[in-house]
């Protein structure tokens, strides 16, 4: 596992979840490339897919924007060692 520490920036996760998702980074980067943000964020979404049922989706990278809705609950974004991390299950606007 990396030593660093990982920084919340925002989410409305419960804290369970926010471990969870934490711990599934560190593994991913532990496995991969840091530079190989596809397949680092295909671990993280397949493993929540499994545990917390399908629908997920994961952003993995040092820059980038985004827009999107999802469901209450389900969103983190964090900063672990170089790259930053968005995590959250789509949901259908109203």
């Amino acid at each position: 596992m990396l030593e660093g520490k990982g920084v919340i920036e925002d989410t409305d996760m419960p804290v369970k979840m926010q471990i969870q998702a934490m711990r599934l980074a560190s593994q991913a980067l532990d496995v991969y490339d840091v530079l190989d943000y596809r397949s680092i964020a295909a671990h993280i979404k397949k493993e929540f897919d499994k545990k917390y049922g399908g629908g997920w989706q994961c952003v993995v990278g040092s820059k980038f924007g985004c827009y999107f809705t999802h469901t209450k609950g389900t969103f983190i974004y964090f900063t672990l060692e170089t790259l930053n991390f968005l995590i959250f299950k789509g949901a259908t606007s109203p």
